[in-house]
């Protein structure tokens, strides 16, 4: 038996970056997106949680504050599939019977 976690306990990765990290530094988006040479909006995006985490943002992130990209990315992925078993019952596909060659 799968044990189902509940969605509300994976976090995005961006509004975690936000919380846990850019805030505590005292950072503005604006100013982070510039040392990032990202727009502003990639950036507001990401934070509220509105755009998925890229690899390439998760290593700005890694060369900036040290926190891992695969980290990052572990957590965006886990988000997201949290985000898909939400809703899985609404996903009509059944399991593909394979004809085995004799």
């Amino acid at each position: 038996m799968a044990i189902k976690l509940h969605p509300s306990i994976h976090v995005h990765a961006g509004e975690w970056l936000k919380s846990e990290i850019v805030e505590p530094y005292g950072l503005t988006v604006k100013a982070l997106a510039e040392h990032f040479g990202v727009s502003r909006q990639a950036l507001s995006t990401l934070f509220n949680g509105h755009s998925a985490l890229t690899a390439e943002m998760a290593i700005r992130f890694e060369k900036a504050f040290g926190v891992k990209a695969d980290t990052l990315m572990r957590m965006q992925t886990a988000f997201d599939l949290a985000q898909a078993r939400a809703h899985e019952d609404d996903i009509a596909v059944g399991k593909l019977e394979l004809a085995h060659a004799a």
